[in-house]
């Protein structure tokens, strides 16, 4: 049921004006030239924007980008263009954000975990496990003060987010023997993408964090190099890792969403009009993203169990060991230059 509620809660969220702690609402107004005359141009050849990321088109998230251009398209009267590069077909993450910093006309998509890495080292916490008990928690967190200083440190740096309102999933953890309670973790092999926050949290639920690049997990849990993976639902059954793991368990231990950053320079070129039309489209397509996300959730788990896959729910009393588990990734936060308190600090954010 709280699953249904996605959409409804999102749409009462934007209702109240939620979901716009990156937004600004006083943008900048003058054009590259500093002439004000971006309008004229505009009229003569559309501004377009470039948008690399790393899924396909066929995923959710590549469906609900496609959206965003049609709404930026119609929205614009065609003034402005939004060019789609699904599969990192114009470049890695890395590569954009590069790019981005130094002025070019690119959005990609990134999240709290890459933003750590790029130098806001208390992002990383929201993908830290068990952090959020539910969607309503993260949706309450984008709307305080709290990340409106996190994005203001972040334009800082010369990115700025569009929209941080969309579901890329939530992660599970698949294994090749049952796992239920986090004992059962204790010293399997886990493959965690290269994050130090996203290894360090398995880590301390006793797991042994086995960094790797996704390609390279089938092989390894084929032959037992890996005892498990941990990922989305759809990630899960994408990648075929039904063949070679039977068993997954409902942890839902990171609330995964994501952003879609734009160079702050790039952005400071648009007229105001025109950076206001790419933040609330950006934000209308994430409404439309996390319907489809709840749809495949869906769809994913009984393509699961067809093939073969025992699905274990967490009963309250057994996700609450599990969080119990993860406490000791809380006390890490010299490890990963965080604030002090930061804890405390986001958990009262959120209102807890």
């Amino acid at each position: 049921p709280m699953k249904r509620r996605f959409a409804a809660l999102l749409a009462l969220a934007m209702c109240l004006g939620s979901l716009t702690a990156c937004s600004s609402s006083t943008p900048n107004t003058n054009t590259a030239d500093g002439t004000g005359d971006a309008g004229a141009a505009n009229a003569a050849s559309p501004v377009t924007i470039q948008v690399g990321f790393e899924n396909t088109n066929e995923e959710p998230i590549g469906q609900a980008v496609e959206k965003w251009a049609e709404l930026v398209e119609e929205q614009s009267g065609g003034t402005m263009k939004l060019e789609l590069f699904a599969n990192s077909a114009l470049g890695s993450k890395s590569e954009l954000i590069d790019q981005m910093v130094m002025g070019e006309n690119i959005i990609t998509i990134a999240d709290g975990a890459f933003y750590a890495d790029y130098g806001l080292p208390d992002m990383g916490i929201l993908y830290g496990p068990f952090f959020f008990d539910t969607w309503e928690d993260v949706w309450t967190l984008l709307d305080s003060d709290w990340y409106a200083d996190e994005c203001e440190k972040l334009k800082e740096k010369g990115l700025t987010i569009l929209a941080s309102n969309w579901i890329y999933g939530e992660r599970e953890l698949m294994t090749k023997s049952k796992v239920v309670t986090p004992a059962d973790i204790k010293g399997k092999k886990i493959r965690l993408a290269s994050s130090q926050i996203y290894v360090e949290g398995f880590n301390a639920l006793g797991a042994t964090a086995v960094p790797m690049a996704l390609g390279d997990v089938y092989t390894s849990l084929q032959n037992g190099t890996l005892d498990g993976v941990e990922n989305p639902l759809s990630t899960l059954y994408g990648q075929s890792f039904q063949e070679v793991a039977k068993y997954i368990l409902m942890t839902g231990h990171i609330k995964n969403f994501t952003t879609w950053c734009i160079g702050t320079d790039f952005l400071n070129t648009l007229s105001a009009e025109q950076q206001e039309l790419l933040y609330s489209t950006a934000e209308e397509a994430g409404l439309y993203n996390n319907e489809l996300q709840e749809q495949a959730d869906e769809e994913y788990r009984q393509m699961l169990v067809d093939a073969g896959v025992e699905i274990t729910e967490l009963t309250d009393d057994q996700l609450a060991e599990w969080k119990e588990a993860a406490q000791p990734f809380y006390e890490m936060g010299d490890t990963f230059g965080w604030s002090e308190g930061l804890y405390d600090t986001v958990q009262a954010a959120m209102g807890k």
